[in-house]
């Protein structure tokens, strides 16, 4: 997964896709997760939405890991 990503002739870095996509995945966990109480029993919300963002990162690196750079080219 190392390289960048042609969109219409503009080459983006992988990492910054996955990365993007990853902050509105994690923004949209923390929204519920705030509506069901959870950051009551959280010691340090900022901490904990640093770990979430790696995590969600993480999750979604492995899961497009057989797509790799290059796919995304028109």
């Amino acid at each position: 997964m190392i390289g960048e990503a042609s969109i219409h002739g503009v080459f983006v870095p992988w990492l910054l896709i996955l990365a993007l996509a990853s902050f509105v995945a994690t923004q949209l966990v923390r929204r519920v997760l705030r509506r069901l109480g959870f950051y009551r029993v959280v010691w340090h919300a900022g901490l904990f939405d640093v770990a979430l963002f790696v995590i969600v990162l993480w999750l979604l690196t492995l899961g497009t890991a057989h797509i790799g750079p290059g796919s995304l080219r028109n």
